[in-house]
């Protein structure tokens, strides 16, 4: 029985009245019994809208819908919502509506970098798989913003398999992450058959998935399903916890059920206004996900989807963060702080910068403290020239195979067998001007 069962009974019997904590903790009859809409949110709630503020959220809802777990719901609290964490990421405000003037439907041009319907290949060596556009919950900071509550855009059977097709067809990928809407909102048997079909291809190595399940529905974590994730290891899962108060009793059973079966967990955090830009809040929250075997791995700063302006912090608020993670808490238990970078440019990190300055044989260097320090380098160091001609180096690269590889990006201006000095973009002014002349 959680901490929250008073208030999950009360909620309970408002849906129905013969409900009892056993159909409490059935996620099917959670999915049946989803809040869509604001009356209903208010009716199990106990809590009433102000008249305009009720008018301007229906507008909202008329763009971007609303779907909440009555689980999830029951962790607000209701004599305090309207600056409830839980409240705020699940239901809508009239802030969604306003598009900013950089915001983007498509902040990171998945659409544009997807070659088949479903893949979205922006590294070298892994993909993002979409395999289901259904969530528990719709958040309202979604980065797919666009995508919510279209039923068009469900993936089928067929463009599954065209996507295991262009995995099959490209050896160069070795890591595959499901994501969507969420994996774990398929059936067991259908989750069971992809995860069967990417472990049959070779150079698959790793297989990853993306929910929020563990968070707004962690009744869907069954034996029957943790059964069928243990089938296909190497397997990792990523979960999605904001705010410490989501770390639930019933969080921790799932969380619990995943790392018993051997499945590293990782989470990720989206930095939200209102929600979790606090530093005691987010060293609280990764301080709690390592005691449940849950491994931080990143601090998002919010995305430039449409609607999301006002969930958005500066980036000078995460930088803050950080520096009270870094050496005020354990090494592993802090996350790596990234924008994902608008068109398609992938993860960044932007962390503190502890190195001051370099010189030719040292490097300057602070700590968490601001005590300033010394590294002393190398007097002699031998340089390994790299063209790469693997067969007659001679470091020890006896590692299983030969693979041949190519550096991309800054790793080729750092390279000794590309003779490239720089990277140019292919609008820049001078180069055109070069080739007019």
């Amino acid at each position: 029985m959680t901490i929250y069962s008073k208030k999950q009974q009360q909620i309970a019997e408002k849906i129905q009245e013969t409900s009892a904590l056993s159909n409490w903790k059935d996620w099917k009859w959670q999915l049946k019994n989803s809040v869509h809409d604001i009356a209903t949110f208010e009716r199990l709630l106990g809590v009433q809208l102000p008249p305009a503020l009720r008018e301007q959220c229906e507008a909202t809802l008329a763009t971007f819908p609303l779907a909440v777990t009555p689980y999830y719901l029951s962790l607000i609290d209701r004599n305090e919502f309207a600056n409830d964490p839980v409240f705020r990421q699940s239901f809508p405000s009239p802030a969604e509506l306003h598009v900013g003037r950089y915001d983007l439907e498509d902040p990171l041009s998945e659409d544009a970098d997807s070659p088949v319907p479903g893949i979205t290949h922006r590294y070298p060596d892994r993909v993002l798989f979409h395999i289901s556009n259904v969530c528990a919950m719709y958040c309202r900071h979604c980065t797919r913003k666009r995508k919510v509550g279209d039923v068009d855009s469900i993936p089928d059977r067929e463009e599954i398999s065209n996507g295991l097709d262009y995995i099959r067809n490209n050896p160069v990928i070795r890591d595959v992450l499901l994501s969507g809407g969420d994996p774990l909102m398929l059936s067991d048997e259908y989750l069971d058959w992809i995860l069967g079909e990417l472990r049959s291809i070779p150079h698959v190595q790793i297989i990853r998935i993306g929910s929020r399940i563990p968070v707004v529905l962690p009744y869907r974590v069954t034996d029957k399903l943790v059964s069928v994730l243990k089938r296909h290891h190497p397997l990792w899962l990523n979960t999605h916890f904001n705010h410490p108060r989501e770390i639930t009793t019933s969080a921790k059973e799932a969380l619990a059920k995943l790392a018993d079966a051997g499945i590293p967990l990782g989470n990720q955090t989206v930095l939200l206004a209102g929600v979790n830009d606090c530093p005691l809040i987010i060293k609280t929250l990764i301080q709690r996900l390592v005691e449940n075997r849950v491994r931080p791995y990143y601090l998002y700063q919010c995305d430039l989807s449409e609607g999301l302006t006002h969930f958005r912090t500066p980036v000078g608020k995460g930088m803050e963060i950080m520096e009270s993670l870094i050496g005020h808490t354990s090494g592993f238990a802090v996350p790596t702080y990234v924008i994902d970078a608008p068109g398609g440019g992938g993860k960044i990190p932007v962390m503190p910068n502890y190195l001051i300055t370099l010189a030719t044989n040292k490097v300057v260097l602070r700590n968490y403290e601001g005590v300033i320090t010394t590294y002393q380098e190398p007097e002699s160091y031998e340089p390994v020239f790299c063209d790469r001609n693997c067969a007659e180096c001679h470091l020890d690269l006896n590692l299983e195979e030969d693979r041949e590889y190519g550096a991309t990006g800054i790793e080729r201006l750092l390279s000794d067998y590309d003779a490239t000095i720089s990277l140019t973009p292919e609008d820049n002014d001078r180069m055109k001007r070069r080739n007019n002349d």
